[in-house]
């Protein structure tokens, strides 16, 4: 079966049957085409915006006095709270507090089981009818 090759914007190649590439007519390839390289300009004129828009961003924030830790900080803070607020970590924290309330539960009635009114109450039935 034959293949043509075609370049993506990425610059890559991706193999396609021919028989797809026929099933275009000429006029809808060069429109196709046409969209393409309009489509991968304004990608480049994109990135270009963005890089001088970071720039003009980077410029502000070291007049400002914000400097790379200080935004690193915030960054941490931010992630942070965001994972406190998560569902996962509020289910840990739950899981981790109902663990410890029934280790506590437990020495406390290990240590009442101990005490000697709880030994009265467990002391042998007869002796207790005596009374």
């Amino acid at each position: 079966m034959p293949h043509a090759r075609t370049e993506t914007s990425v610059g890559t190649y991706e193999s396609h049957s021919t028989s797809e590439l026929e099933d275009l007519t000429e006029p809808e390839q060069r429109e196709l085409k046409a969209k393409l390289t309009k489509l991968e300009a304004e990608i480049v004129t994109l990135r270009h915006v963005l890089a001088a828009k970071d720039r003009r961003c980077g410029k502000l924030k070291r007049k400002l006095g914000f400097t790379a830790l200080v935004g690193l900080r915030q960054n941490l803070s931010k992630s942070w709270l965001d994972v406190q607020v998560s569902n996962t970590y509020v289910e840990q924290k739950t899981s981790a507090a109902v663990s410890t309330m029934g280790t506590a539960l437990c020495r406390k009635l290990g240590g009442i089981k101990k005490s000697a009114t709880f030994r009265s109450f467990e002391g042998n039935p007869k002796e207790g009818s005596r009374i």
